[in-house]
């Protein structure tokens, strides 16, 4: 089998000689390690290494500006949502915050997509107010100031650039569209270097524009990695977003084609496995790595299309694997330490004193027995005392001198203020850290949360709005989400993990694939957006079937080089779960290619 950007490569240097003037943009930071890899493997003399930039870099090179994070646009949008003239319909930060997301997301959307931001507020306000059509010519004051809001929407999506701006951010959609509007003078002043973009597929309509100015103005290359099985099935959803740019770009119907290979119909073993949950699914991929040798096991990856099974998966591993490198990390919360300061803000988010089985439910905790000494003392008096509702003085007298320290410390009042409470939750994790955890995960995952509300006192410093604890806690649950734990490991040996995106421009000779279920590969239809269909039609902007041709991309890019391949899927309906395969493998079972040597599997539950 030969990579995708081993064959890029070796085709470029086979023009260009020398090519450490270029910039190669890739799709993520990660292929650019792959592509350095590649690089080093094949010199023969040194040299100097050509520009490797991920798309979102080069993007930000293009316009001048960084894309801020997503706090940071958050607190940038809050802020101009109070300059809007709203009067005493103004929200709370923590009630913003909770749909504020959403639409910071449309507003990238828009701009990534280079819609005209007059033209589609006035269509989503005329929209809002024929929803209130049949309502009595007298509107109340709810209507009013509903419709005023979705009026002042363009507002607020002005004021929150401008505020960006002022700090040389702005949000991921803005950027890329002011570098759309800068792209003129990068060609002026940098069309010395040649550019190659390598490994895309579906692209929004300002990295079209850039593909496109930059190939019009030459030395530039786009490199496609499509095989011609799928382009040349124009009913395939896979080849739905080249085909098109091949068959629409200006550049394309002046010059010659690119040629893809056809590795997809040769000889290949996929099986497939019906697990009875997800776990069962882990511990299944631990028994086939048990039965690999080691030379097979280097070329392995475990993909995840569900990536909370990252954990089990590792419990699974045979002891015999020595080399992992685990792309995807974590999250941050499926750890002791975050559940315990979980339960720590919920404890105090309530006035009054503190009602018993909270109290136990937090001493009870792990960690809560690497900060304290004797929790179970504490624990022990309010059973014995049939205590119900205890005040913070009580619960330190009841700990005794050993543990009064830390029990002030966690139970004193917060007074519902935000510094207070970020204080205390520095003092209990620096306890922690003097202390031995169950795991060195552990540990780091503390580490983490400390600068995770290192981060919060931060902010809080440059606002007015997060004071209480209520908008602090919302800010913290925006932020843990984004978190994770990241392993270590050699990126280029050993077996692989990771998660479906993190396979883009990368090939294996085997695959797992794990939880091949419809409802999540591909995710199917979701509606987190309040842009509406039919502004979605009127300004051509992607559907959910756009984001379902994209994981068919992704799903069918990787067996197109691999040798051996298994697909496993829950068939057991539990809860949301609906138990129904992937129409991915359903469609390889009615391709039936001959070339394919497809299997069926189904795992049952061993009762003992």
């Amino acid at each position: 089998m030969r990579a995708f950007l081993d064959e890029t490569i070796q085709k470029i240097q086979s023009k260009h000689s020398d090519f450490s003037n270029a910039v190669i943009i890739l799709p993520s930071k990660r292929a650019g390690g792959f592509l350095k890899h590649y690089l080093r493997q094949q010199a023969t003399s040194t040299y100097f290494a050509p520009t490797i930039i991920s798309i979102e870099e080069f993007i930000q090179e293009l316009a001048n500006l960084t894309i801020a994070s997503s706090e940071e646009t958050l607190m940038e949008c809050y802020k101009a949502y109070q300059q809007l003239e709203l009067n005493e319909d103004q929200e709370s930060f923590d009630s913003f915050s909770n749909w504020a997301t959403t639409l910071i997301n449309d507003f990238n959307e828009i701009d990534r997509y280079l819609v005209d931001p007059k033209a589609f507020f006035s269509y989503l306000s005329s929209i809002k107010n024929l929803e209130k059509w049949g309502v009595p010519q007298e509107q109340t004051p709810l209507i009013k100031g509903y419709l005023k809001f979705w009026n002042q929407l363009h507002q607020l999506y002005n004021i929150l650039n401008e505020n960006l701006l002022r700090t040389n951010k702005g949000s991921q959609g803005m950027v890329y569209r002011k570098a759309v509007g800068d792209i003129e003078y990068y060609l002026r002043t940098k069309t010395d270097r040649p550019h190659y973009f390598i490994g895309f597929n579906a692209l929004n309509k300002a990295e079209e524009h850039i593909f496109q100015a930059l190939l019009e103005q030459g030395n530039t290359e786009v490199h496609w990695d499509i095989d011609s099985h799928f382009y040349y099935d124009e009913e395939h959803s896979a080849s739905v977003f080249i085909r098109r740019y091949l068959n629409e770009w200006k550049w394309y119907r002046n010059s010659e084609k690119p040629v893809f290979d056809n590795n997809y119909l040769k000889d290949k073993s996929i099986k497939i496995i019906e697990a009875q949950n997800s776990i069962q699914q882990a511990k299944h991929v631990g028994s086939l790595l048990t039965e690999m040798p080691e030379d097979q096991i280097k070329e392995t990856a475990i993909v995840l299309a569900d990536e909370s099974l990252l954990v089990p998966v590792l419990y699974s591993l045979p002891s015999s694997i020595k080399q992992v490198n685990i792309t995807m990390g974590a999250p941050l919360v499926q750890f002791n330490s975050y559940q315990f300061f979980e339960g720590l803000f919920q404890l105090h988010s309530r006035k009054g004193n503190y009602y018993f089985k909270a109290v136990v439910s937090l001493l009870q905790h792990p960690f809560a027995r690497v900060i304290l000494n004797n929790p179970d003392k504490v624990i022990g008096k309010i059973h014995s005392d049939n205590l119900s509702y205890l005040s913070a003085t009580r619960l330190v007298s009841l700990a005794g001198e050993e543990d009064s320290e830390t029990m002030s410390i966690l139970f004193s009042n917060w007074q519902q203020n935000s510094e207070i409470a970020i204080s205390n939750c520095l003092a209990l994790i620096e306890k922690g850290k003097g202390q031995e955890l169950p795991s060195e995960a552990e540990n780091i995952a503390l580490q983490k949360l400390e600068k995770l509300f290192q981060k919060l006192a931060l902010l809080i410093s440059g606002s007015d709005f997060m004071t209480n604890l209520k908008s602090l806690y919302s800010m913290f649950t925006q932020l843990i989400r984004q978190e994770s734990l990241d392993f270590e490991g050699d990126a280029y040996e050993g077996l692989q993990i990771m998660g479906v995106l993190e396979t883009r421009v990368l090939d294996f000779k085997h695959v797992i694939f794990l939880s091949v279920n419809e409802g999540i590969l591909p995710s199917g239809k979701s509606n987190a957006s309040f842009i509406t269909s039919d502004l979605k039609k009127e300004f051509d902007l992607p559907f959910y079937t756009d984001k379902d041709s994209i994981y068919a991309y992704h799903f069918y890019r990787l067996l197109q080089r691999a040798e051996t391949i298994t697909l496993l899927y829950n068939g057991q309906s539990r809860g949301l779960e609906s138990g129904e395969k992937s129409r991915f493998i359903m469609q390889l079972q009615i391709e039936n290619t001959p070339q394919h040597n497809v299997t069926f599997e189904n795992l049952t539950t061993v009762v003992r």
